[in-house]
């Protein structure tokens, strides 16, 4: 008759020497996907896990319990500086003209604000314009002021970078800057409608407000890292080329000039 304490004690301890080979297997994993998650952030610092697991091709839950097992977070900025003068002026006549819109294709609507980005003792105000079906930047301008020329020269580069395929609809703020006459009779000039957020309502132009905080955490967590102005307005273009042309989109699942392309091919089909 078999000794049933000496199957019980083998099995026992097969069981216990399986259960440890899986965990010590697990644990190797989860320090190569570490390393992966580290590798990928560290020239993508804003990524998080759901852009994380788009660029390693892996689970968003897997990716997330990796991040929270080593507490791997990216880095977030707080949100964007208020224009407290905007919020003295009284409610500008336009309104939200996009409101429930979804665009189906490139150039129907896009969207543009500015914010500013402090170097040493000085400011750079940044002014840009995004196509909303993309998420790609279209336009921008860079000055030492934000004024009328400042929002006007983002929208000139992007109707010059579109060849002139003009949306139906510009976005924006209610901001002093946009509702300058010049700027409205120069997109009206262009065919364009205006559109504004109602006032105090800065969601309803969240897709820049995102943008921006992004794109200050990929351009540098210190700007005066940059030795002159002239190596900042050189990395602010670089970190343009890099969203338009690599940054993963989480909506988009790919970058913008990607998407962009494959709709083009869609097409032509």
């Amino acid at each position: 008759m078999p000794d049933i304490s000496a199957i019980l004690l083998t099995s026992v301890f097969q069981l216990s020497r399986s259960g440890v080979y899986y965990e010590s297997r697990k644990k190797h994993k989860d320090l190569e996907l570490r390393d992966q998650i580290l590798a990928v952030l560290a020239t993508n610092p804003s990524y998080g896990h759901r852009r994380i697991s788009i660029a390693l091709h892996l689970g968003k839950r897997r990716v997330r319990r990796v991040m929270n097992l080593y507490q791997i977070l990216p880095y977030k900025r707080k949100a964007r500086w208020r224009k407290r003068r905007d919020e003295r002026r009284a409610p500008e006549p336009f309104q939200n003209e996009i409101k429930n819109q979804w665009p189906i294709q490139p150039n129907h609507i896009w969207v543009s604000d500015f914010t500013y980005l402090k170097h040493q003792t000085k400011f750079l105000y940044l002014a840009t314009v995004m196509d909303l079906f993309t998420r790609e930047i279209v336009g921008w301008h860079i000055s030492s002021k934000h004024t009328k020329e400042l929002v006007m020269g983002a929208l000139a580069d992007a109707v010059m970078q579109q060849k002139l395929h003009t949306p139906s609809f510009v976005h924006s703020d209610q901001g002093v800057e946009y509702a300058a006459a010049d700027y409205t009779n120069f997109a009206k000039h262009c065919g364009i409608q205006i559109s504004m957020s109602k006032k105090a309502s800065p969601w309803e132009n969240g897709y820049q407000e995102s943008f921006f905080n992004n794109f200050k955490t990929d351009l540098g967590l210190e700007f005066d890292r940059y030795t002159s102005t002239g190596e900042l307005v050189e990395a602010i273009h670089q970190t343009i080329r890099y969203y338009n042309q690599s940054r993963i989109h989480t909506t988009l699942k790919m970058s913008p000039s990607q998407f962009r392309y494959q709709t083009s091919l869609r097409k032509s089909v």
